[in-house]
């Protein structure tokens, strides 16, 4: 009776031992793929407890949540001839747990492998500065040739991003003096096109000041009470060309009444007068008077006492 029990005590642990390892929980963001005798049944295990034969089905859990892997920084050279690193992130989920655990090894080493080759060929292909700037259309690229070999794996690629672009120091130099003097040369232009515009809203405002030439003296005035805002103890006042030559005309046509048509004296003849009176100074000096034309004649005092 005793053997008895025993064996029946022994029974239950067997079978209580046996039960615990076939009972398996798969979590919501897990599939169960159940190897029976080594073959893989036909649908895998959704979420989850789940009961398995015991020494008989074998279950591997696989995950399908978004894998985020880094790639890391591959160099290569580009197709205009620059030596660049550069380093992407790829984004991928299985969707087939079967074919993720069957058809390939390990999916997730096979896709970083991938991932590598297909950026060290993106970089060939492109130039620097779809690198730099057009990184859209080599994601596009990137994604493409990853997408090839992934569906075979039961992966399917979210995206693919360029991380970074890791560029030689003496093309870095090189770059910002370009980007320096294309700033150097819009600037110019820029400022050239203002000077353009300037000059033609000037010519536009000489026309009209033309027209009516008492918006000159508005303008001028108008300048005078900007000056004298300042506050300042000198104040500038601009003098008008045309009055200068209005002073000019006047000029020329007092000289015109005086001139030998008029009868009047040469214009020179001031310049022979002021010539000739040195010459008469001098006389007044040896005791001659200015205007006679013999010398003054002194009496001799002897000549007064006989």
């Amino acid at each position: 009776m005793e053997a008895v029990v025993v064996l029946l005590v022994v029974a239950a642990v067997i079978g209580l031992i046996g039960l615990m390892s076939s009972v398996r929980v798969v979590k919501q963001y897990e599939r169960g793929v159940v190897y029976r005798f080594g073959r893989v049944t036909s649908l895998p295990k959704n979420p989850g407890p789940r009961i398995l034969v015991p020494f008989v089905d074998r279950m591997t859990k696989v995950n399908m949540q978004v894998v985020t892997m880094p790639v890391p920084s591959q160099e290569g050279i580009t197709r205009d001839n620059v030596s660049v690193r550069v380093d992407a992130v790829l984004y991928f989920r299985v969707v087939d747990p079967v074919r993720a655990t069957v058809d390939v090894q390990n999916y997730q080493f096979a896709m970083l492998q991938v991932a590598q080759t297909s950026l060290r060929s993106i970089i060939g292909k492109s130039d620097l500065d779809d690198l730099l700037s057009g990184r859209e259309k080599l994601h596009e690229g990137l994604e493409l040739m990853l997408s090839t070999p992934a569906t075979g794996w039961g992966v399917h690629i979210d995206r693919v991003e360029i991380k970074d672009v890791a560029l030689p120091e003496s093309m870095k130099r090189s770059m910002a003096r370009q980007a320096e003097a294309d700033r150097e040369r819009r600037a110019r232009i820029i400022t050239a096109d203002g000077e353009l515009q300037a000059s033609h809203k000037l010519s536009e405002a000489a026309r009209t000041m033309d027209a009516n030439p008492a918006a000159l003296q508005l303008r001028m005035l108008q300048t005078v009470v900007e000056v004298a805002a300042e506050k300042n103890s000198t104040l500038v006042l601009p003098f008008p060309v045309e009055l200068l030559r209005f002073f000019d005309r006047a000029a020329q046509g007092s000289a015109a009444p005086g001139g030998p048509e008029a009868g009047g004296k040469p214009a020179a003849e001031p310049e022979v007068a002021a010539a000739d009176e040195p010459a008469e100074v001098e006389q007044a000096g040896r005791g001659e008077l200015p205007g006679t034309a013999s010398p003054l004649q002194i009496p001799d005092p002897r000549t007064s006492e006989e």
